[in-house]
């Protein structure tokens, strides 16, 4: 099957699992120029365009100032194709500064972005944030919030927000990064620019357990599979929280 054909049916498969969009949504679409926010924006609009329900898409950019950052880029592609583009900024690398942050620079970052999209969700009406999150990224946040004893959990598909009524969602969680990488070919995607704190991220945890997955997968066959398959199946008093213990007796004994 072609790439994108694939990534479009693993979207649209994982969209109506997990409940992410419904008939009148207006769903806001974080792109960060990178080639995953792309392919969401491009299967979003594809999905749109023949799904059951009727939904608007909107895209947003988030500036975080960066000397290369190709905000320009970004928006002409957008222009181009009529879509809907939104841009919010901030001045990263001053905010750093100005408070002194000493721990890795993509954690604050991360909470600031997040932020100033669930504002523009609010202006715009928007109850949906999509984010671009492969089912890669969900392994990898699993693998380290096991490890850093964090508990058992991940990137939701559709995880509710202190923003009012915002939801996160996260179309591409069924799909794997390779699968996107193969279909992003096909498009002549404009250079996001590169972040001034790169080769920190590259030391951080997130490469760490994304290279993990990797590894991992080279001895263990069908491992993205059968890591997806694990995290729907949850048996919970085979864990070792005490307050999943006896709980299936207990529903047995409810009148």
């Amino acid at each position: 099957m072609d790439p994108c054909r694939k990534l479009c049916k693993l979207t649209g498969e994982a969209i109506g699992r997990f409940r992410m969009i419904g008939e009148g949504d207006r769903v806001l679409v974080g792109l960060s120029g990178g080639k995953d926010s792309f392919a969401l924006l491009h299967v979003l609009h594809e999905l749109r365009r023949r799904a059951p329900v009727r939904f608007e898409v909107i895209a947003a950019t988030f500036d975080p100032g960066f000397p290369e950052f190709n905000l320009e880029g970004i928006r002409a592609y957008c222009r181009e194709r009529n879509w809907e583009h939104h841009t919010v900024s901030l001045p990263i690398a001053q905010i750093l500064e100005e408070k002194r942050f000493t721990g890795a620079p993509c954690v604050l970052c991360s909470r600031l972005r997040r932020g100033k999209l669930s504002g523009l969700a609010a202006e715009l009406g928007c109850g949906k944030l999509a984010l671009g999150q492969h089912f890669d990224d969900i392994a990898a946040s699993f693998l380290m919030s096991l490890c850093r004893g964090q508990g058992l959990s991940t990137m939701g598909p559709n995880v509710a927000t202190h923003e009012g009524n915002l939801r996160v969602i996260r179309p591409f969680v069924l799909a794997p990064e390779a699968l996107i990488r193969e279909a992003v070919s096909a498009w002549e995607l404009p250079r996001a620019g590169i972040c001034q704190y790169e080769s920190q991220l590259e030391e951080g945890d997130r490469a760490f357990f994304r290279k993990l997955v990797d590894e991992l997968a080279e001895r263990i066959p069908n491992l993205r599979s059968n890591f997806c398959s694990s995290l729907g199946r949850i048996e919970a008093e085979h864990l070792l929280d005490p307050r999943y213990l006896f709980q299936s007796e207990q529903q047995g004994n409810e009148p």
